[in-house]
């Protein structure tokens, strides 16, 4: 898979920035697991979540991606249920 499976009609402007950007990581893994994730989830998220995912993304990715396989700690303001909710999405497959 090289992209988004998800078109971004019907999702508000925000939806769509930050579909876009997990799409656009710069490295190739985290495009994969925050743009599948994105491409599940982003018609659902609260504006809590959408705001704990904009947060979240600001991580640099070798950061973020240790966090994902266990390898690193996240800050405490970033270990929020929604990073929960991505890390249980590369558990079970979703993200391959």
């Amino acid at each position: 898979m090289t992209g988004s499976t998800r078109s971004s009609g019907g999702l508000d402007d925000r939806r769509k920035r930050l579909l876009f950007r997990c799409w656009h990581r710069g490295t190739r893994e985290m495009d994969l697991v925050l743009g599948r994730f994105a491409d599940a989830e982003i018609s659902s998220l609260t504006d809590e979540e959408l705001g704990q995912f904009e947060h979240l993304i600001e991580l640099p990715d070798p950061d973020l991606y240790a966090a994902l396989t266990g390898d690193r700690r996240l800050p405490p303001e970033h270990a929020t249920a929604l990073f929960e909710r991505i890390k249980s999405f590369v558990a079970v497959g979703h993200d391959r």
